[in-house]
């Protein structure tokens, strides 16, 4: 595992591409909606 491995983020990085062990937002979280209630 290694450079060559493309299922390592290593091998990810070196070949460029993206993956789950590569995200392309690493810092993006995942953001539920929230649904606005409006008070009668």
């Amino acid at each position: 595992m290694g450079k060559g491995d493309k299922k390592t983020k290593k091998g990810k990085i070196s070949k460029g591409s993206y993956g789950v062990s590569r995200l392309r937002n690493p810092h993006k979280k995942k953001t539920e909606k929230k649904s606005e209630k409006k008070d009668k």
